[in-house]
């Protein structure tokens, strides 16, 4: 029996800001491109206070999730799935060990359903005649 196990994570949130788009030099020659951009995503969604984390998303180049690009904006809700790793890194207000989050996207779904409202009007009552 193998002990290796599978890194696929699917996570869902809102884009911070519109995904900037880098070019990269392949160690085996050539030249590639990557988007990135980063989500928040709630921990509760039920709750009323901001109680999120950012997620770190990268996007390569000839991936599923890179067709989708041109439809994802700040703001957009999107549900993105990918191999999830931690970065470390020593944070500037409280020189604390925190972990960040980097997901490397193979595909991007985009959530096209409407925000739910807290308060939503009651719909009218119809009366039928027969």
């Amino acid at each position: 029996m193998s002990s290796r196990g599978l890194n696929l994570c699917t996570l869902s949130g809102n884009v911070a800001a519109d995904p900037e788009i880098r070019h990269i030099e392949r160690k085996t020659g050539g030249n590639t491109k990557v988007a990135e951009m980063t989500i928040y995503v709630d921990r509760i969604p039920a709750r009323k206070d901001s109680d999120s984390f950012t997620v770190d998303i990268s996007i390569w180049e000839g991936s599923p999730a890179w067709r989708k690009l041109t439809h994802i904006k700040k703001g957009s809700l999107i549900i993105a799935s990918g191999a999830i790793d931690a970065s470390p890194y020593i944070s500037k207000t409280d020189s604390q060990a925190r972990a960040g989050l980097q997901l490397k996207a193979t595909d991007i779904f985009l959530d096209s359903s409407p925000r739910v409202e807290e308060s939503r009007p009651e719909a009218p009552k119809v009366e039928h005649a027969f």
